[in-house]
C-alpha cells in the first residue's frame, strides 16, 4: 500500500489537470496561431506561469486497491500484485491463470 500523502498528492494533481485544462489549451492554440516570435515567447511565459502540477504530463498511473504506481495494468486499472490474487480467486471474469 502506498503512503496515503502520495495517493493524495496524485489527487490534487488531477484536480489541477482538470480545472486548468481550458486554459492550457487555450494558451497552446495561440502558440500555434501566432506569427511572430515574440508573441510565441509571450504565450510561452503564459503557460509557464501555470501551476506546475497543472500539467498533464505530471500524472501517473496508480492501482485503485492499493495505490501502487509501479506494475499498473491499465486495462484493469490495478497493479501486478493485486490483478493477480483478484485472478486467483476468479474476481476478474475471463482471466485465466496460464500454464503449459
Amino acid at each position: 500500500m502506498s503512503k496515503k500523502s502520495i495517493i493524495e498528492r496524485e489527487k490534487k494533481r488531477k484536480n489541477l489537470v482538470a480545472k486548468y485544462s481550458t486554459i492550457r489549451k487555450r494558451i497552446k492554440e495561440q502558440i500555434d496561431l501566432s506569427q511572430s516570435f515574440e508573441e510565441k515567447l509571450i504565450y510561452h511565459s503564459r503557460l509557464q506561469k501555470l501551476p506546475k502540477n497543472s500539467s498533464p504530463v505530471r500524472l501517473h498511473n496508480r492501482c485503485l486497491v492499493t495505490g501502487r504506481s509501479k506494475g499498473y495494468y491499465r486495462f484493469f486499472g490495478l497493479s501486478r500484485h493485486v490483478l493477480r490474487t483478484m485472478a486467483h480467486y476468479g474476481l476478474l471474469p475471463g482471466v485465466t491463470k496460464s500454464s503449459w
